[in-house]
């Protein structure tokens, strides 16, 4: 299953993690939580990138 994060970007263009780790309905509600509150700034949720392979897998190894 898919974790998902909610971001932030503020009025100079700076992007901030809000929240991780989050189900998709959970990270909905708290962008729309943030939302409602007035504030200036963006939020939005994505999907948090896959962890890389802690055995290397997939590294160019010689």
């Amino acid at each position: 299953m898919s974790a998902f994060r909610v971001m932030r970007q503020d009025d100079n263009g700076n992007r901030f993690l809000v929240a991780g780790g989050l189900d998709r309905l959970a990270a909905e509600r708290l962008a729309a939580e943030f939302e409602a509150r007035g504030h200036k700034q963006l939020y939005w949720v994505e999907a948090e990138p896959e962890p890389e392979a802690a055995d290397g897998a997939g590294a160019d190894t010689p």
